[in-house]
C-alpha cells in the first residue's frame, strides 16, 4: 500500500497518469483486485480537475480513498507554493519598475553577503567584518564638546594679541581646522612659523583652561565602540588636539586600549576640509580608503570623508538632521547603528568590488591625411 500511495503521490504532481490496482472487501470479506485509472488534466485555481475513469462501485463495497485524498492535498500545498512565489515575483518587478514602493521590513535586506561573488573566500571576508575599519573624530563623536568654549578661546586670544574681534562668519569657517592652519590662512595674523607656533599654543592653553580637564561620552558612543571591539574592527581616532592633551583624555575616560590608530595634530599639515587626517588614519590601519566609514557630526567632515574616497556617518548631536544630508548615513547616536549596517553602508557602489557599470569609453576621431577640399564661389552671384 506504501509503494502505491508513493506512485500516487508521483503521478499526480507530475501530471502524468495514474493506473493500479486496488484491493476492494465486500459483505462477505473476500477481496477482489479492480483495475483502476486516474488521469490529471490541468490546475483550476485550488481545485484539481480529473478524468475520473474508476469503475463504479456498488454501495455494498467499500473503497480505500485514503492514496487519492493525500495526493489532492499534496497537490494543493504545491500550488498554493507556485501562487505564493508568482506573487512575490511580480511584487518585486513592480518596486523595480517604481510601481510601488518597498515596505519597510525590519530587519533590513542584507547586501553585506553577494552570492554573485565567485570567489568563496573573498565572500567568506565579506560576511565576516575584516574587511571594514572606522575612523572616528574626538569630539562631538566620542566626547560631547561645547563650541562656545572654543569660539572663547578664540576670541580671548585676538585680545591678547591686540587683534579686533573675529567674526561670526570666520569663526564658523575656522571649525575643525589646525589652529596653525587658521592663524596663518583664514585669521592671516603672522605667516612667521614661530609666531604661528607660539599663538597657536597659546590658544591650545586657553581652551583647556576653560574647558576644566572634564570628559563625558557623547549618548551611545561608550555601548558602539565597545560593539566594534567585540567583532575585532579595527578602529582609528583623529583630532586637531595635540597628541599629549588627547592621548591624557583618553587615558581619563578609559579608552586608551581601543583604538589602533591615533592622529593629533603634529602628524598633518592641514585639518578639515582637507581629507590628510582620514587617508594617514587609513594608512597607519593598513586598509584602502573604499574599506573605511568615518563618524563625524558636521559637514566639513563629510567634505573630507567623501575627498577622501571614503563613506561618512554623520551623528546629528550640533546640526540639524537635513542640514547633514550629504553624507551617507545620519544617525542620532551611535548606538543606532549594527553591524550590518556598516557593512551595507560600505558594500554600495564599492570601487573594489566593482559597480557593475560599464565603463564609458570615448571615440577618438580618426584625422584625414587628406587636405580639404577648396570650395569655388561663383563671382557671378553678387552681381
Amino acid at each position: 500500500m506504501a509503494v502505491m500511495e508513493s506512485i500516487a503521490t508521483t503521478s499526480l504532481l507530475g501530471h502524468s497518469p495514474l493506473h493500479g490496482r486496488v484491493s476492494v472487501r465486500d459483505i462477505s470479506g473476500k477481496q477482489k483486485p479492480i483495475s483502476y485509472r486516474v488521469r490529471v488534466t490541468e490546475f483550476t485555481g485550488r481545485r484539481i480537475v480529473v478524468s475520473p475513469l474508476l469503475p463504479r462501485l456498488k454501495a455494498d463495497r467499500l473503497v480505500n480513498l485514503g492514496v487519492e485524498a493525500r495526493a489532492i492535498e499534496l497537490t494543493k500545498e504545491v500550488h498554493a507554493y507556485r501562487e505564493e512565489e508568482r506573487s512575490s515575483k511580480n511584487w518585486k518587478d513592480e518596486i523595480e519598475a517604481g510601481i510601488i514602493q518597498k515596505p519597510d521590513l525590519w530587519p533590513p535586506e542584507n547586501r553585506a553577503d553577494k552570492p554573485s561573488l565567485r570567489n568563496p573566500r573573498l565572500r567568506h571576508e565579506r560576511m565576516g567584518c575584516g574587511w571594514i575599519a572606522a575612523i572616528f573624530e574626538w569630539e562631538g563623536v566620542i566626547i560631547k564638546d561645547n563650541p562656545e568654549l572654543e569660539k572663547q578661546a578664540w576670541l580671548t586670544l585676538a585680545e591678547e594679541e591686540g587683534r579686533s574681534p573675529i567674526p561670526a562668519f570666520m569663526l564658523r569657517r575656522i571649525e575643525g581646522m589646525k589652529n596653525e592652519q587658521a592663524i596663518s590662512e583664514i585669521l592671516c595674523w603672522s605667516r612667521d612659523p614661530a609666531s604661528v607656533k607660539r599663538m597657536a599654543a597659546r590658544k591650545e592653553e586657553i581652551y583647556q583652561s576653560l574647558q576644566g580637564g572634564v570628559y563625558r561620552f557623547c549618548n551611545g558612543s561608550s555601548e558602539f565602540v565597545d560593539i566594534l571591539m567585540h567583532y575585532n574592527i579595527p578602529m582609528a581616532l583623529v583630532s586637531t588636539r595635540p597628541r599629549k592633551t588627547l592621548e591624557a583624555a583618553m587615558r581619563t575616560i578609559g579608552i586608551e586600549e581601543c583604538f589602533s590608530a591615533i592622529v593629533a595634530a603634529e602628524d598633518v599639515c592641514r585639518g578639515k576640509p582637507d581629507p590628510e587626517m582620514f587617508l594617514y588614519a587609513a594608512q597607519l590601519l593598513e586598509f584602502i580608503a573604499e574599506r573605511c566609514i568615518v563618524f563625524g557630526n558636521s559637514n566639513q567632515t563629510v567634505e573630507a570623508a567623501h575627498e577622501a574616497r571614503m563613506k561618512c556617518v554623520a551623528v546629528a548631536n550640533k546640526h540639524l538632521v537635513y542640514e547633514l544630508r550629504a553624507a551617507d548615513l545620519v544617525v542620532r547616536r551611535l548606538d543606532e547603528l549594527s553591524i550590518v549596517d556598516l557593512k551595507n553602508l560600505a558594500d554600495i557602489e564599492s570601487p573594489e568590488f566593482g559597480s557593475g557599470e560599464p565603463i564609458p569609453e570615448m571615440e577618438i576621431e580618426e584625422e584625414d591625411d587628406e587636405p580639404p577640399a577648396s570650395t569655388a564661389i561663383d563671382d557671378g552671384i553678387f552681381w
